[in-house]
Order: structure tokens, then C-alpha cells, then sequence
């Protein structure tokens, strides 16, 4: 499979017949709107730009959160349609791999796999979890799943493992702490460090402004 713009379009057409009516934080427009960043990225990175294009597309095709948990789906059905649409074993592999080690988790777990391709698609997903957007994906994620907003009485976790991390039912502010304000330091390419900042510095704002009219001091 060569990397032209009607494999592209193959590859669009299937996410987003995969997607649709997706929970609107993990749905086309975010698979969308991370392709777009890791092409940026890669202009300075000059990764695999097929890899970059498939893993980025198919990333999020199948997210384990939706499926009850089990993260060999998402795996399985982009093997299948790779392989349907003729790409070569050693970029398949690669994409698996990518999509097997893209997630957050917790925090404290080990990628099996290290590449190029995955520091750059992993740093376009882990911008779009962070800044405007990222607000915005996380409370429509919460409301989702019928979280409280925020609990003072319910404290952030720092130290859960990857099964706890799955489970966690806390409110949705945690997750700014559990997850949100630590991406910017675990970006790996110098673009999205620069992104991150700006995109940080935006969520501590909002968490600074949310807690003030909390305690009804603003």
C-alpha cells in the first residue's frame, strides 16, 4: 500500500463508519484532529509518513474504554482492515504496535515498544487530551459516564496502576491531576513541548478560575 491520497481516503472512510456515534471526546473529529497534529509534527521530525498517516487514523479505532475494557479490539479490527487493504506485514506490525502502546494507563506503565512513529502520534494524541480541547473532552466525558464535576472530599490518585487507573470513578476535575497537568513534561518532540506549554498554562488558568467560583470567591 502506497501512502496516496486515495489510501488516505480508504482509511477515513473505515474510522469513520468504526466511529460513528462515538462518545464526542473519542469520536472522528478527535482521530481528525490528531492526524492533522502528527503530520505537523512529523515536518520536523521526518518520521515514516505511511506509519505516521495509518497509526495516527487507526489509533483510536476500537478504545478499549468503550469495549469493556479489552484493549486486543482496537489491534485486531486495524490488523484486519491493513491487511484487507494490502499493506506489507512489517508496517502492520508496527501500526499494531503503536496502537497497543499509545494510552496514557495510569501513568506507570511500560511501553513494550519505542519508536519514532509512536513519540510522534502519541505526543498529537496526548495534545488534543490537554488545553481547550482537552477541558472540553474531559467534562463531555464525565457527563458521559455521570461523574460529580468535582468533590473536594474525593482527593486525586497519583499512584494507580493501570487496572485501577481503568476503573476510576472519581470526579471529573480529578482527572486533571491523574492525568491532564503531567502530559506536558512526558511530550517527546520538541513541536508539541511548545504546544504543551501554552496548552498547560490554559488549564491551570481554568483550574485556578473553577476553584475560586467554587468557594464563590470570584
Amino acid at each position: 500500500m502506497k501512502n496516496t491520497e486515495s489510501n488516505i481516503q480508504n482509511t477515513i472512510r473505515f474510522v469513520k463508519t468504526q466511529l460513528q456515534g462515538a462518545e464526542a471526546g473519542h469520536d472522528w473529529f478527535h482521530v481528525e484532529r490528531v492526524y492533522k497534529m502528527a503530520v505537523r509534527i512529523n515536518k520536523s521530525e521526518k518520521a515514516n509518513e505511511t506509519i505516521i498517516t495509518l497509526g495516527a487514523l487507526l489509533h483510536d479505532v476500537a478504545d478499549s474504554k468503550f469495549h469493556n475494557g479489552d484493549e486486543t479490539i482496537g489491534p485486531k479490527v486495524a490488523r484486519a482492515f491493513l491487511e484487507q487493504e494490502g499493506v506489507d506485514t512489517e508496517t502492520i506490525e508496527h501500526v499494531v504496535k503503536i496502537i497497543e502502546n499509545i494510552s496514557f494507563k495510569g501513568g506507570n506503565f511500560s511501553q513494550k515498544f519505542r519508536s519514532k512513529e509512536l513519540d510522534i502520534i502519541q505526543d498529537a494524541d496526548r495534545l488534543d487530551a490537554i488545553g481547550a480541547i482537552g477541558i472540553a473532552r474531559t467534562f463531555n466525558y464525565g457527563g458521559f459516564k455521570n461523574r460529580e464535576l468535582y468533590n473536594p472530599a474525593v482527593k486525586p490518585n497519583l499512584n494507580m496502576d493501570k487496572e485501577t487507573y481503568k476503573k476510576t470513578v472519581s470526579p471529573t476535575l480529578n482527572h486533571f491531576y491523574e492525568k491532564l497537568l503531567l502530559l506536558k513534561d512526558r511530550m517527546h518532540t520538541e513541536t508539541a513541548k511548545k504546544i504543551a506549554e501554552g496548552r498547560h498554562n490554559f488549564m491551570e488558568n481554568y483550574l485556578a478560575q473553577f476553584l475560586a467560583e467554587w468557594e464563590g470567591e470570584r
